[in-house]
């Protein structure tokens, strides 16, 4: 599925790719996104064949700058949108969502976070654990640390699945 989405964004973004550093701009922007993140960036890298090692960067920082702002901002944003009788149900059921997986953080903080985002499953990644990491309260500081070491792993996993086995399939 998100090789699919992956596919259908790259392509969304093909104009950009001919320009200089289009193809660096593209999987920053999806390193950006929540569901794809770090994870669909790098496979994207791979499809557009972007040197690894900058691939990992861009990727990672994509990924990483929301994360500040989801920590320190998202409860209060979220506190105001509710306010709005339109706009309430949809934010209580992105907090129902993500507190629904909250055990796996909130029994172990900061190892907790760390392999929820670090392990790359549906569902899990940076921006989803650190939206559950404010909503619990817990430490920002460690949050953030742990949600950053997080995505370097994800970025590891994802690096050997998309150019290591993923490179040789495609060759």
């Amino acid at each position: 599925m998100v090789e699919n989405l992956v596919e259908s964004i790259v392509q969304l973004f093909s104009g950009i790719s001919n320009i200089p550093f289009g193809k660096e701009l593209t999987i920053f922007f999806i390193s950006c996104l929540p569901i794809l993140e770090l994870r669909g960036g790098i496979l994207a890298a791979s499809l557009l064949h972007v040197n690894p090692t900058l691939a990992f960067l861009i990727c990672f920082i994509g990924n990483i700058l929301p994360i500040p702002f989801i920590l320190w901002f998202i409860t209060p944003i979220f506190n105001r949108l509710k306010k709005w009788k339109k706009i309430e149900p949809m934010i209580t059921k992105l907090e129902n969502k993500a507190l629904s997986k909250k055990e796996q953080i909130e029994k172990l903080q900061f190892w907790g976070l760390f392999f929820f985002v670090g392990i790359p499953l549906p569902g899990t990644g940076a921006w989803t654990g650190t939206l559950i990491a404010s909503m619990i309260d817990m430490d920002k500081k460690k949050a953030l640390v742990a949600s950053i070491l997080g995505v370097v792993l994800a970025g590891i996993i994802m690096m050997i699945m998309s150019y290591g086995i993923l490179g040789s399939i495609l060759g």
